[in-house]
């Protein structure tokens, strides 16, 4: 009447989604009435390993292959209520079953790597993109706070040529101000267009009166 650990061999399954997998577990159960297990049945050890293994082919075949992954408890304990059902009037009763060893092909392997590897880029970028979006509100509000002090414009001006002099660089580029290129660059474009090819200025009022 002591627990009986039952070993179920080997069992190769097609679950619900059609991924031959290849499964073993282990039924623990005892005896509670020894007359109905000696009467009821010939050989209630072997009884209840076939029943082991027929439950075990039926109810992952039902079920798909991430559910048997993700979701063992569940399964072992539906395993449990039908395997104890149908070994309850042998006088035996089902304390426990788990699934000890699911073998995956290797193909379905390399799958299952590939499918997890693209799911952690998958997150990488939504990462990525998340801290660019908060990048860039943040960098929008600190514009807005330093165009709206000029004098904060110029401190900003003055920490970058400390920070560029720190690293005692051959070549130092000064940034200019926009407001003071900008009247340089309309001159110059103005005298562009009013220049030939050749190099010499049109007169205008000549070429008018031709």
């Amino acid at each position: 009447m002591r627990i009986v650990t039952l070993t179920v061999p080997p069992q190769e399954v097609i679950t619900h989604d059609n991924v031959t997998i290849k499964v073993t577990a282990v039924v623990y159960f005892y005896v509670t009435d020894p007359i109905a297990a000696v009467v009821n049945v010939v050989n209630f050890n072997q009884a209840t390993t076939q029943i082991g293994q027929t439950t075990l082919r039926n109810v992952l075949g039902q079920s798909e292959l991430d559910e048997l992954l993700a979701q063992r408890n569940k399964i072992n304990r539906d395993l449990q209520v039908i395997i104890d059902e149908q070994t309850e009037h042998w006088g035996v009763k089902v304390t426990a079953v788990e699934i000890k060893d699911v073998e995956l092909p290797a193909s379905m392997q390399r799958a299952m790597a590939k499918q997890a590897e693209a799911e952690r880029e998958k997150r990488a970028k939504v990462i990525h993109a998340q801290g660019e979006l908060l990048a860039s509100t943040q960098l929008a509000q600190a514009a807005a706070v330093i165009g709206s002090q000029p004098a904060a414009l110029q401190l900003r001006y003055l920490q970058t040529l400390t920070e560029i002099a720190v690293e005692k660089n051959s070549i130092i580029i000064f940034p200019l101000p926009l407001d003071l290129v900008e009247p340089m660059m309309q001159r110059q474009v103005g005298a562009a267009v009013h220049e030939p090819l050749n190099g010499s200025r049109i007169n205008e009022p000549a070429a008018m009166a031709r």
